[in-house]
């Protein structure tokens, strides 16, 4: 069955329950969608380990970008937001990130790496990924990617805007 025919009834016979169950819990289909997008956002596990937290930041910076861009990954976005007026599943989202830069970080920390503080790494890496996910999906290669990272930290400019 295509998405546009999703309903909440049609959610609640599944699940073996009546539809104000699912209204009660979720209001309408829009929250649901939002919980279940969020889940599905949830990394499946903690990041590889490469050695240095240069590279390891590239190999997230490059999987996230590639799994946030794909089809999904901007369906499940749009629906996390779209089904969410309080703002908690957008938090829920951030945190997701946050924790995996700071495994990131922990591990470089105990190799000697200085680690920049992960509100650097949000704005210089994250924000503009998610940009660029969201709104000019033409530059997502691991070239860019890895400039975000030599920004934040510190071996590098700002990325160059990517060509039309």
């Amino acid at each position: 069955m295509g998405r546009d025919a999703l309903t909440v009834p049609l959610v609640a016979a599944r699940a073996g329950v009546t539809p104000s169950t699912v209204y009660r819990r979720w209001g309408d289909l829009r929250e649901l969608l939002s919980d279940v997008a969020v889940e599905r956002l949830r990394p499946d596990g903690a990041p590889a380990d490469h050695g240095s937290l240069q590279a390891d930041l590239e190999a997230w910076a490059v999987q996230f970008a590639e799994e946030m861009s794909s089809t999904a990954g901007r369906t499940y976005i749009r629906d996390a937001l779209l089904g969410d007026p309080e703002q908690g599943n957008a938090v829920r989202c951030s945190d997701y990130a946050v924790e995996q830069l700071k495994v990131l970080g922990v591990r470089a920390a105990g190799r000697g790496e200085a680690v920049p503080d992960v509100e650097t790494l949000l704005d210089v890496v994250v924000a503009p990924l998610m940009y660029r996910i969201l709104f000019r999906p033409s530059d997502l290669s691991a070239a860019y990617t890895d400039r975000l990272v030599a920004s934040a930290l510190g071996r590098g400019p700002l990325p160059p805007a990517a060509k039309s």
